[in-house]
């Protein structure tokens, strides 16, 4: 809900070539209680202006002899990725009113100005493009919490099944090579059992953060579920580059960690699968890594193993 405190803070940038228009529209906004009230006698660097501070609304005079109204919103279309352009056209041409309209303008007001009709559609515009922001960032926020885990921060399955299959694509078009980590931590339910839950939890995000600085910008970090993470990894020259990535990873979650004043020591296991060596889609590499991952927590913890060939897994007593 946008109130009316929200509307009077409204970021307002005033565009005309005349500053006696341009004091007078200033002084009218902020006699009405508008806090944010910026001008510029040049639209040449309403743009960068805009880039820069992202207003709420732009009051812009349509006739300026260096650049006019029109040629300035052309140049803002650029910058409004969604199309949507903050601007309440002003002009004293009335054939210029449905112009400025199909040129992307939301609103206009007439010159000569008149003070009740200036804040009426000042108000109504701040309102909309408020409302329209409020709309767009509760949006990135259900996105993100539809692909990002909700206690990490890192990607959840659906991302990662997002990711692997831009990945695999890669590597099948390039004939290269793409690797899965499967990485589980050890003894984590007696981490819960000692801190408590919320112990527990601070644990895995950081536990998070340490896996992100092991890999590549272009590399996904995924968690599974509960105490058990997934790696990405995009682009690798052999198995041995993906088991160096695993065995830092696995060193960088050994490191002591510091809980509710405590220091607390904990481990991990991983298991590795490549493309194609150990299968040629997502849920065979899953399956391959989570195997090795098995093979590793018997070889007694703390490690990493890689997975067999499948053909060699299949025969194997």
């Amino acid at each position: 809900m946008i109130s009316a405190a929200d509307i009077l803070k409204g970021k307002v940038l005033i565009v005309d070539d005349q500053k006696a228009n341009v004091l007078l529209l200033e002084g009218i906004l902020r006699g009405a209680g508008y806090t944010c009230v910026s001008s510029t006698l040049d639209p040449k660097s309403v743009c960068a202006l805009h880039r820069q501070n992202d207003y709420d609304l732009i009051l812009l005079d349509l006739q300026m002899p260096t650049l006019d109204g029109f040629a300035v919103m052309d140049g803002l279309k650029e910058i409004e990725a969604d199309g949507y352009l903050p601007v309440l056209a002003i002009t004293a041409e009335p054939a210029h009113k449905l112009r400025a309209l199909k040129s992307g303008a939301k609103d206009f007001i007439s010159k000569p100005f008149d003070m009740a009709e200036v804040l009426m559609r000042v108000r109504n515009m701040l309102e909309v493009r408020l409302l329209h922001k409020a709309d767009r960032e509760h949006a990135k926020v259900l996105e993100s919490l539809a692909l990002t885990d909700p206690l990490t921060g890192l990607a959840n399955r659906r991302l990662l099944g997002e990711r692997m299959a831009m990945a695999l694509a890669h590597a099948r078009r390039n004939k290269s090579i793409m690797a899965v980590v499967y990485l589980d931590l050890d003894g984590f339910k007696e981490i819960n059992n000692t801190l408590g839950h919320a112990g527990g939890d601070a644990l895995l995000k950081m536990v998070a953060k340490r896996l992100l600085s092991a890999v590549r910008e272009e590399d996904t970090v995924a968690r599974a579920g509960g105490d058990e993470f997934i790696i990405a990894l995009w682009h690798v020259t052999d198995a041995d580059y993906a088991a160096a990535v695993a065995s830092k990873a696995l060193k960088e979650v050994s490191k002591p960690y510091v809980i509710e004043g405590r220091s607390v020591g904990v481990t991990a296991s991983a298991g590795i699968a490549v493309y194609p060596l150990h299968g040629e889609d997502a849920d065979t590499l899953m399956k391959s890594s989570d195997l090795a991952l098995y093979e590793a927590k018997l070889a007694g913890k703390n490690a990493y193993r890689i997975a067999e060939r499948p053909e060699l897994a299949a025969v194997k007593p």
